[in-house]
């Protein structure tokens, strides 16, 4: 079935070619218009820090005013070219520059159907144009899209909803903008400025990119750097390596699935993965006890969010992963540490991480006991719902985990010792005020 699709969306992009060719009516303009898509095509920039674009888009905007839909369906597939270098199985490389054409042509369509004028005349009919200009990126972005939904179905690898949610919401927006830049690329070419035109509008965009580009360069340098940080940390026991990647990385699947926004995705993967930091104030002889805690160590164990505020307190770009560190440890019914806040009162990313964390660690070996199944410890969190978790959010995290799967903890810990008897989770939401592991979460007392 998908080389069917395939092969149906690569027969009606020829067709749609092989009619476009005989209604041009200005060789001389279509060669240019290619020959700037071509170049166009070569050049990539972040529309986010997951996806990216390439000018032929906002190229592709500008031909729909410039020369008419029947060039923009022949232009469109010049900018695949740059992309057809890329590695990937044929069938692949195929759809991808195929579906180019249908999608191109459903923008060029709803641009006639709005019935605005195209070449100099649209210069005459500027408000009708950006009407036009705005339902053709419509069009041709819905159209890709279902396209590219239909292969995902069929290959049934992913789901489309999937690609909805965390590419097409994304960008869908970001792409409207940058079909302003094309419209306005459009204007200045018939201004009088003609294929310079690309030059006064496209650079200084490549330009501010790359700027932002170097920004978020140094902010994955942070990033790595706090990664190198917590690993260290992390050598104190080696029952919980990896614990703040795989949590970083559970927020991050939760976070998708709940639609965050970009900024808010990234800041919650930081909380993540920080959100033990404080332990770095913990002794060490103190995290490795496997036996229960007295008062004077359960009140160390209970001041580590509170130093992970402090320890990340003068990184600007981390101050709205503050409240998450310091409030991951209570709990829905108000009983958790340090501030007993309950219910959503409870910062919104420090409930989320809140149920990841306890989900790693149980999906994790300890010395006292061995790893909990997956389907174990979801009974776990639906068990604990209301009482330790946001029920609304342990929902929504089962369902993640039904669907995505997880990777637990890596085999290589070490086996629990089986002198120990103890059922007592130092990492554990489930510490309760007597020092020791209360509710389910915790396992047998």
């Amino acid at each position: 079935m998908l080389r069917v699709a395939v092969s149906a969306t690569a027969i009606l992009s020829v067709a749609l070619i092989a009619v476009s060719v005989g209604r041009v009516d200005n060789a001389a303009l279509l060669v240019e218009l290619c020959t700037l898509m071509l170049g166009a095509g070569f050049v990539k920039f972040g529309l986010s820090r997951q996806h990216y674009l390439s000018l032929d888009s906002i190229v592709l905007t500008a031909v729909y005013v410039l020369a008419g839909p029947w060039v923009a369906i022949i232009a469109s597939i010049f900018g695949y070219a740059a992309q057809a270098r890329n590695p990937v199985p044929l069938i692949r490389r195929i759809f991808n520059g195929a579906q180019r054409v249908p999608a191109a042509a459903a923008g060029g369509l709803a641009y006639s159907l709005v019935g605005a004028p195209t070449g100099d005349a649209a210069l005459r009919a500027v408000p009708h144009v950006v009407v036009a200009t705005v339902a053709a990126t419509v069009a041709h972005q819905v159209v890709n899209a279902a396209l590219v939904c239909m292969v995902i179905w069929i290959d049934g690898k992913s789901r489309p909803l999937d690609f909805i949610t965390q590419v097409v919401a994304p960008t869908f927006g970001p792409m409207l903008g940058y079909g302003c830049l094309g419209l306005l690329l459009a204007v200045t070419w018939l201004g009088g400025l003609g294929p310079l035109a690309s030059l006064l509008v496209l650079v200084p965009l490549v330009l501010a990119r790359w700027a932002l580009r170097q920004y978020e360069v140094e902010r994955d340098a942070q990033a790595a750097t706090m990664r190198a940080f917590i690993q260290i940390i992390e050598t104190k026991d080696l029952y919980t390596r990896g614990h703040s990647e795989r949590v970083s990385e559970g927020v991050g699947m939760l976070g998708r699935r709940l639609g965050l926004p970009e900024d808010r995705q990234q800041a919650l993967e930081h909380a993540g993965l920080l959100h033990d930091v404080g332990k770095v104030g913990v002794p060490t002889s103190i995290i490795r006890k496997p036996g229960r805690l007295d008062d004077s160590e359960m009140d160390a164990i209970r001041l580590h969010p509170a130093r992970g505020v402090e320890l990340i307190g003068n990184i600007p770009f981390l101050e709205e992963v503050k409240s998450a560190v310091l409030h991951h440890h209570e709990k829905f019914d108000g009983t958790g540490y340090p501030a007993g806040l309950s219910g959503t009162n409870i910062p919104y990313f420090a409930r989320i991480i809140g149920i990841v964390d306890a989900f790693d660690c149980l999906t994790s070996t300890r010395s006292y006991r061995a790893a909990r199944t997956v389907d174990e410890t979801l009974a776990i969190l639906d068990q604990d719902r209301y009482s330790h978790f946001d029920p609304d959010l342990v929902d929504a995290f089962v369902s993640v985990i039904r669907t995505q799967g997880w990777q637990a903890a890596a085999a290589e810990q070490p086996a629990p010792d089986a002198n120990l008897s103890t059922g007592i989770d130092h990492d554990d939401l489930s510490l309760g005020s007597g020092g020791g592991a209360s509710g389910s979460a915790a396992g047998p007392a």
